[in-house]
């Protein structure tokens, strides 16, 4: 589904949406304008990295995997965020899954957004909406990033009202409020966690209800939808794998990338000592006396004769000049 963003509206685009009441203008807070506006460069320097949750059941049963990455970019030569979650599970056995990637100014502003869900084979729609009324806007993507920078600075001002879309395009309301904290068990530890609540409003349906909850680096902790039997939520804490890690053997000569390296760098030296080579001779020939002396004599102790062999030639090296300052 994508909804583009554009400056002026097609005429009768808006009165054109079945369910949409244009006598009411829905807009968001001041708090969630003002929060928009506040995001600085350093917060957002910390909201880039990787989230990864395992989806179980109530009974505990693995049905997928819930992964988010933020990472720096560049759309039409413009600095932004891209971000990219995707939900993998089952439902009756069947693969179903969501696809999220957003690029996103630094006021998480959404430039653009593409998502997919492969519950059931979907239509693609397309609704256009003036920019003036899109002012606080909050994506699917752009959600994620948003709950990881109130997660940070473990504060939820209140009022926290957006505007969104949902399935069918509408422009909807979504709230956000906080849940505090609370001791979550993680692998073998019990954590302190923040939470955050968004409730998604629809013009048709009932309002949906997330719960996420975060770590103190931002992290996500876990995700459920209030109603649902599944759980999104974290197996391992950093700090639990980096102690669990086996180190693996390097087998170089399997790897393809490290034994061309390998390669390369060989014929690199091989080429730089031959010509170091052709250029002093006279090291052919001494390798070549001391080899011959070597197995005339065949000494005992090699290390001795080689010591004694090659002190002849120090007497016919001219000594270097000396770097102190000759005494008064």
């Amino acid at each position: 589904m994508e909804a583009p963003l554009e400056d002026e509206t097609p005429a009768g685009a808006l009165a054109g949406i079945e369910g949409l009441d244009l006598g009411v203008e829905l807009k968001a807070s001041d708090e969630a304008l003002t929060l928009m506006s506040s995001v600085e460069p350093a917060e957002l320097l910390k909201c880039v990295f990787p989230d990864s949750l395992v989806t179980v059941s109530e009974g505990g049963r693995d049905l997928g995997k819930f992964s988010v990455t933020v990472e720096f970019a560049r759309r039409v030569q413009q600095p932004c965020l891209l971000l990219h979650a995707q939900s993998q599970g089952a439902i009756d056995d069947s693969p179903c899954g969501t696809t999220v990637t957003a690029y996103l100014t630094t006021e998480l502003e959404v430039l653009e957004e593409d998502y997919h869900e492969y519950v059931k084979e979907t239509t693609m729609e397309s609704v256009s909406y003036p920019m003036s009324v899109l002012n606080g806007l909050v994506t699917e993507g752009s959600n994620l990033l948003l709950m990881r920078l109130l997660a940070l600075r473990k504060k939820v001002p209140e009022h926290m009202t957006f505007i969104s879309f949902d399935q069918g395009l509408h422009i909807i309301h979504t709230t956000f409020s906080e849940l505090g904290l609370k001791q979550l068990q993680v692998g073998d530890e019990t954590v302190e966690v923040f939470g955050v609540e968004r409730i998604v409003h629809s013009v048709a349906d009932s309002p949906t209800t997330w719960q996420c909850y975060f770590l103190a680096d931002g992290h996500m902790a876990s995700r459920v939808q209030v109603g649902s039997p599944v759980t999104m939520r974290l197996l391992q804490l950093q700090s639990q794998l980096e102690k669990g890690f086996e180190k693996i053997p390097l087998v170089w000569e399997e790897d393809m990338q490290m034994r061309s390296k390998f390669l390369d760098r060989k014929e690199e030296l091989k080429a730089d000592h031959a010509s170091y080579l052709r250029q002093h001779p006279e090291i052919r020939a001494l390798i070549s006396d001391f080899l011959q002396f070597l197995l005339l004599r065949k000494p005992n102790d090699v290390f001795q004769f080689a010591r004694e062999y090659f002190l002849l030639f120090v007497s016919r090296h001219p000594p270097e000049p000396s770097l102190k300052a000759p005494s008064p």
